[in-house]
């Protein structure tokens, strides 16, 4: 498999779980824009991906899937004894899709225009900000007494990680999100993080 990525983006909640599977999948950065580019190969990955944004997960028989959620889905079904999926037509497994739905479209898709595109000008990000902060509160509500999004790690926890991540980037305050912020300290020394970051400074070295 090759795992096409960005460092910094979504794509490195597919890097995680596949560090937690134990699969493997040669890394493929690319670096983002009008002309984006696969850098090892220069070649135009808009031929893989027509709208150009990561991740993007090539399979071995040159299958492809193309959206963070999907990917995710698909990895963590692969080896269903690791826990990181609940079981198909479990209401776990409705919980988590619904964890995966909100990380995308609330906080995602709310991140996204004051991360990526600051070409937009101060008032997205100043709404996005806003509109940050309750979705910020109902995640730390939750994770008040638990470890996880669920009873273990799964991939919803992988996502959450990412994107609740770029909060630190950003310098956002996280102080009146304290279990938010405990848990984002306790993922970030999980050997499967640890080991995606080494990985992917490694691959930009190169």
């Amino acid at each position: 498999m090759k795992l096409y990525y960005t460092p910094h983006t979504c794509s490195f909640a597919p890097h995680i779980v596949l560090r937690e599977l134990g699969l493997h999948a040669e890394l493929r950065r690319v670096r983002l824009g009008p002309e984006a580019r696969v850098l090892a190969e220069n070649r135009d990955y808009r031929e893989l991906s027509p709208l150009g944004y990561v991740p993007l997960l090539e399979l071995d028989d040159g299958r492809v899937l193309r959206e963070g959620v999907a990917i995710l889905r698909y990895l963590g079904d692969q080896n269903p004894n690791a826990g990181l999926s609940a079981p198909l037509g479990s209401f776990e497994r409705a919980e988590q899709d619904q964890w995966l739905t909100f990380i995308n479209s609330e906080l995602h898709k709310t991140f996204s225009p004051w991360l990526f595109h600051p070409e937009y000008g101060e008032a997205p990000g100043r709404i996005a900000g806003e509109r940050l902060q309750p979705r910020l509160a109902f995640v730390d509500r939750h994770l008040d007494g638990r470890e996880f999004l669920g009873e273990r790690f799964g991939v919803a926890d992988a996502y959450l990680y990412t994107v609740a991540g770029w909060a630190r980037l950003l310098k956002i305050d996280l102080a009146p999100y304290p279990h938010l912020a405990a848990y984002l300290a306790r993922l970030d020394q999980r050997p499967s993080v640890r080991e995606a970051l080494a990985a992917e400074r490694e691959d930009g070295k190169s």
